[in-house]
């Protein structure tokens, strides 16, 4: 799942289309609500999945009032893809 998360965030534009945004997507990220109900799992879930992804280096967080948006660090990700290659 977290994988289909990062994989959504890739373009956030396509995938969460027609969900009322209070931030620009692209900019500052998803809401987690929206992940929330793309994924359809708790609210908890969602957030401590994403806490995972956020220590792990491959998301950003910000904070728009009370909401958490995320996006992908697509540097990060393509450091660590790299690194798996010559692990690997």
């Amino acid at each position: 799942m977290r994988l289909q998360m990062l994989l959504w965030l890739r373009d956030p534009i396509r995938n969460f289309a027609g969900m009322e945004t209070i931030a620009d997507p692209l900019e500052v990220g998803v809401c987690v609500s929206h992940i929330q109900a793309k994924a359809g799992l708790a609210q908890s879930t969602v957030s401590a999945y994403m806490a995972e992804l956020q220590r792990a280096g491959l998301v950003l967080a910000t904070r728009v009032g009370k909401w958490t948006h995320y996006k992908r660090d697509e540097q990060r990700i393509a450091q660590f893809v790299a690194a798996l290659g010559q692990t690997l």
